[in-house]
């Protein structure tokens, strides 16, 4: 098993998510500086590209160019033409708390899904130990086609968390976070969604953000250490980053798509960070390019 120790390249942020990497730039979002950035590859220069007041988080671009990015706290997702933003779905009724990730894929489908309940208050409410031993609400996956137009809404998912989609287009990946598993769905022409079987399973660790390898393995960052994974389809891991903070998404960019970029922060607690700006982008470079969507 391979062991890496990831570099800090960048400091600053408040809560990064939603890393992609897009014509030469790695975009993100920041919660709580509620905007959309990029940066060089190496950290340096960065962008204001959106100001997104209602707090940005998944982001990807349409077959015509078009920036859609998740409006969380009034769960829609807004289209970014140029200088001008638009409403391009609200999926509020499908939604029990905070939209949150969401992968547009080259055919122009994007995947929504939500956090399904108030993780921060719930756990302040219960306490850890109870937290963890009682079985969170589920949500659903909102399926939308390259209008904004809700073309499927998969259930009793908990907290998807992190998308891919295979090279050939024929596989979706997603992380549920409090089931600890990777799940994976057949994708039709259509965009539509089927087949619902286990990719990898493990023992309680919360997948967070993620992205796929040309190996066909996956990335996954793990919400509650400072560690990224990397596993194979069935859950064997071949290897692991060691990060500053704890972990909350990670991306592979760079020319070469060799570089993996890391989005940490001492916590996602919205109770304990929204004022701070502790967040961090750390980087490691690899063996395998990143592949598939995003």
């Amino acid at each position: 098993m391979q062991q890496y120790t990831s570099v800090v390249i960048r400091g600053s942020l408040s809560f990064g998510e939603g890393p992609r990497w897009h014509e030469g730039r790695l975009w993100f979002s920041d919660f709580y500086r509620r905007a959309i950035y990029s940066m060089a590859p190496d950290g340096s220069d960065e962008r204001l590209e959106h100001e997104v007041a209602t707090q940005p988080s998944g982001m990807g671009w349409l077959p015509n160019g078009d920036l859609l990015c998740v409006s969380m706290t009034d769960q829609t997702v807004l289209r970014f033409r140029g200088d001008e933003v638009s409403l391009f779905a609200d999926i509020s009724e499908h939604c029990t708390f905070w939209a949150n990730e969401m992968l547009v894929s080259r055919a122009g489908f994007s995947y929504v899904g939500s956090f399904g309940f108030d993780i921060d208050a719930r756990l302040e409410e219960m306490g850890l130990e109870a937290f963890i031993a009682t079985p969170p609400p589920s949500t659903n996956l909102v399926v939308l086609n390259d209008e904004g137009a809700v073309i499927q809404v998969v259930p009793d998912l908990e907290f998807p968390n992190g998308t891919v989609i295979t090279p050939d287009g024929t596989t979706l990946i997603i992380g549920e976070t409090m089931g600890s598993r990777l799940t994976a769905f057949d994708v039709a022409e259509d965009g539509t969604l089927s087949n619902r079987r286990v990719w990898a399973q493990f023992e309680f660790t919360p997948t967070d953000g993620m992205c796929l390898d040309a190996d066909g393995q996956i990335w996954y960052a793990n919400a509650i250490a400072k560690q990224v994974t990397r596993v194979k389809e069935g859950g064997e891991v071949t290897a692991t980053i060691a990060t500053t903070q704890n972990s909350f998404a990670c991306m592979l960019g760079g020319d070469d798509r060799r570089n993996l970029y890391i989005m940490t922060a001492p916590t996602s607690d919205r109770f304990k960070i929204a004022d701070l700006t502790r967040g961090r982008i750390e980087m490691v470079r690899v063996d395998t390019p990143g592949a598939g969507e995003p």
